[in-house]
């Protein structure tokens, strides 16, 4: 298996491939930028991912490359805990597991256990590799959890970004069999909730915003199979199938959340296929967040610590029903600051996201 950072490094000579402007220049800078202002937050994450006893990293879930997960375990062990399995984004190329650590570990302070899947990311893989091996990693999740001391009938399956989209493909195909009679290794019915962050869902809309953002429409081609297969990997497109109606009401409860300031996938992209599930009697809603941008909601707000409404919205629809759990997390101490305030109003100030 290629080791993370050659697969990074060969995402990223793929962006610039065709760059000659002084425009992927500039995002290059500000990126680098971007990164050592949150530097004092990166590291100490990074210090508890490879150092603490809570966290098992790069457990073997398939047989592909990439086919790892890693597991953030609560430090109390009573009962079986709830589970979160996230899929990191990074525009399909840039993809790792390790980027979903700061949520891993802030959810396990919440007995809370977080399965972070990895995936063949482009050009080892395109979309429907992608989707093939999240799939697995939530097989793997929802047959083998309870050795790790998860709940099986307490799954949650969220993402982020490209993670967000991936996994959605991933839910709606997976109802998709299962209305159909196909033969599976796991049930959408053991899926409690799906949480989705700053996701695109509409391959079509999206293909020429990205091409204006750098993500040109070549690349963005291949990584998605050609526009033939637009359909195919556009939940927001599929289910309006009247075919996939009974697919539809195999759904969980679908909870989006989106920055009105995402530049880099517009809130609309949200909006759009919670009213196509409705449409179709689904349970689904999307939450706003005024003035948030791409990254805030994953990156700067965990980075500052204290009171974070999505994170006390994810926790509290987990831990829905469960007294005990919703009184500690009521007399939790604030999450810690990881990032001076200075440097994070910075970051976000040049953020090529």
């Amino acid at each position: 298996m290629r080791p993370p950072r050659l697969i990074l490094l060969r995402g990223l000579h793929l962006l610039c491939f065709d760059i000659s402007g002084y425009r992927w220049y500039t995002r290059l800078v500000a990126l680098a930028c971007y990164a050592l202002l949150l530097m004092p937050g990166f590291l100490q994450v990074a210090y508890c991912y490879f150092f603490s006893s809570q966290v098992r990293r790069s457990i073997v879930y398939g047989d592909q490359p990439r086919n790892r997960l890693d597991l953030y375990l609560p430090i109390n062990t009573n009962g079986p805990k709830p589970v979160v399995v996230f899929v990191t984004g990074g525009a399909w190329i840039i993809g790792y597991k390790a980027w979903g650590s700061l949520l891993g570990l802030q959810l396990a302070e919440r007995d809370i256990i977080v399965a972070c899947v990895d995936y063949r990311n482009f050009p080892q893989g395109t979309i429907s590799d992608m989707v093939k091996d999240v799939s697995q990693g939530v097989s793997f999740v929802c047959n083998l959890i309870d050795r790790f001391g998860g709940d099986p009938n307490r799954i949650y399956l969220m993402g982020q970004s490209a993670g967000a989209h991936i996994s959605a493909c991933v839910l709606l195909e997976q109802a998709i069999k299962e209305s159909r009679g196909e033969s599976t290794t796991w049930s959408v019915s053991q899926i409690k909730a799906y949480f989705g962050l700053s996701g695109g869902y509409n391959l079509f809309n999206l293909v020429d915003h990205f091409h204006n953002r750098g993500l040109y429409r070549s690349i963005f081609l291949s990584i998605m199979e050609g526009e033939g297969s637009f359909e195919q990997f556009s939940p927001e497109v599929r289910i309006k199938d009247p075919r996939n109606r009974e697919a539809a009401s195999l759904l969980p409860p679908i909870k989006l959340f989106h920055g009105t300031s995402d530049y880099s996938i517009p809130s609309d992209a949200s909006i759009n296929i919670v009213e196509a599930l409705k449409g179709v009697g689904a349970e689904a809603e999307v939450i706003l967040y005024e003035g948030k941008s791409h990254t805030d909601l994953f990156l700067q707000d965990p980075l500052r610590g204290g009171k974070d409404d999505l994170f006390d919205h994810v926790v509290s629809v987990i831990h829905a029903g469960d007294e005990e759990a919703l009184a500690k997390d009521a007399s939790a101490p604030p999450r810690k600051r990881l990032v001076p305030e200075i440097l994070l109003r910075l970051a976000r100030h040049i953020s090529p996201f």
